[in-house]
């Protein structure tokens, strides 16, 4: 037994000399740090910068109970033709098919004015209106505007109706908290919260017609259009109108109607019963890189003046060719959709303050904003515009004018003629500009057809045509 303990005792000993000289020669020399505060602090699995920013996130309470209330649900009613059938044909049936629409609107008149989408509201043939409370209403369109895709609708109450309150969308800041509220696939009262992700946005690549959306990452599906976009302090900045999807369904990009051009269209509606539309009066040219070099100037940013509009206020505010804008009031002006959606908050003889950059020199002019018309003349079913001197220049063109627009379905079938053809020569005169137009359409107004005997005109390849009429 004592010769147990004794093999028991020198293993020990041995082991414990053993560690001591791997740990004295060769494990390798850490040293150890010890913090002042020897008590040891406990955390939860979110650390302390979490909780501040929890802290310190915005609460969206109180903008999500004041837009809920005045964000209604537009149902639409429309009437389209079914796919007839043989026993249809047979018995002469055409029964019209009722078509369910559904979307949201905004309230921003206590006595029951709407703001919506116009796509919402297209071919209504029964249009009512739901409100947060669950009461229902018939609604009547009072006006519509397709190009900005926004109408105004209107329904009765003994009450006043709560209103969202319109904030300046030039305002916005790309990064701030927006909330969409609508009603998306018929869930009434919804709100989703996002960021502003980007201003100014164009959503058409023909560039025909150019939009100036706010794009968000708010979640907006079908049935959110016509609602709110709004501010962390309820007010709208603003309307929901269009989101960009393969599936049909939101994916992360969503986009509004800036609430400014949504209040110019609503006042000009219920003003004037129609849309003021005006224009700068020039002939813009996009700047980037490869135009930059094309134009030999240094400059990226901003809108190329490539013509100034006769009779414009352009022209006569001593706009040139050359000038490039870079500022309207206190909007600075990067891109064409700058330019094209301030212009859109504006009425004819508006004055916009023009600062742009003119060898070298940044210049302030008053513009006074001249009526949309000063520049297109009406006739023969089409709409003309003049060509830009340095577009007649760069591709050889020695006279003409530009189809903007044509409902001329006999040209376009027998000849093939549309939008951005031009016109050289009729009756065998050259066509200059958009006077000689003006002139015949004095001389012979809506009976030019018995009367014309010759045209000439360019493809939109430039290709030459022309053509007898007997």
């Amino acid at each position: 037994m004592k010769k147990i303990l004794s093999l028991v005792l020198v293993s020990a000993l041995g082991g414990i000399m053993t560690l001591g000289a791997y740990k004295l020669f060769l494990e390798d020399d850490h040293k150890v740090v010890v913090t002042q505060n020897e008590t040891p602090t406990f955390l939860p699995t979110n650390n302390l910068s979490t909780i501040n920013n929890i802290l310190e996130a915005p609460d969206f309470t109180v903008a999500a109970e004041n837009a809920v209330h005045a964000v209604v649900h537009v149902k639409n009613v429309s009437i389209s033709s079914r796919q007839m059938t043989i026993q249809d044909l047979f018995l002469g049936r055409s029964e019209p098919q009722y078509r369910l629409g559904t979307g949201s609107g905004v309230i921003v008149d206590p006595n029951g004015y709407i703001i919506t989408n116009n796509h919402v509201i297209k071919d209504s043939k029964e249009l009512s209106v739901t409100l947060n409370n669950n009461k229902t209403y018939k609604a009547e369109i009072i006006g519509t505007d397709p190009e900005t895709d926004i109408a105004v609708i209107k329904i009765d109450s003994d009450e006043d109706l709560p209103v969202v309150n319109f904030a300046d969308s030039d305002d916005v800041k790309v990064g701030e908290w927006a909330l969409a509220v609508g009603n998306p696939f018929n869930l009434t009262s919804t709100v989703t919260a996002g960021i502003i992700s980007a201003k100014s946005r164009n959503l058409d690549p023909t560039g025909e017609n150019i939009h100036s959306f706010i794009q968000t990452d708010a979640a907006v599906n079908p049935g959110n259009s016509g609602g709110a976009l709004v501010n962390v302090n309820g007010e709208l900045i603003g309307i929901n109108t269009a989101i960009s999807s393969q599936t049909g369904s939101y994916i992360g990009y969503s986009f509004a109607v800036p609430s400014n051009i949504a209040r110019k269209v609503y006042m000009d509606i219920l003003e004037y019963g129609g849309i003021q539309k005006g224009i700068l009066g020039i002939y813009p040219r996009v700047l980037n890189s490869f135009q930059a070099n094309e134009l030999d100037i240094d400059e990226t940013e901003g809108v190329y003046v490539d013509g100034v509009t006769h009779n414009s206020g352009a022209e006569k505010a001593g706009l040139k060719k050359g000038d490039i804008i870079k500022q309207l009031d206190h909007i600075k002006i990067s891109k064409f959709e700058d330019l094209k959606g301030y212009l859109k908050t504006k009425r004819p003889d508006d004055i916009v303050n023009v600062k742009l950059l003119r060898d070298g020199k940044l210049l302030t002019l008053p513009v006074t904003i001249s009526k949309e018309d000063i520049s297109t003349v009406e006739f023969w079913d089409m709409e003309f515009r003049d060509i830009p001197s340095s577009i007649k220049e760069k591709y050889d063109i020695e006279n003409g004018v530009l189809i903007t627009k044509t409902k001329n379905k006999d040209l376009y079938s027998s000849l093939g003629i549309r939008d951005d053809y031009i016109i050289t020569e009729i009756n065998g005169k050259k066509i200059e500009s958009i006077k000689d137009i003006i002139k015949l359409k004095e001389k012979y107004g809506g009976n030019f057809d018995k009367h014309i005997e010759q045209l000439a005109y360019l493809t939109p390849n430039l290709e030459p045509k022309e053509v007898i009429f007997r």
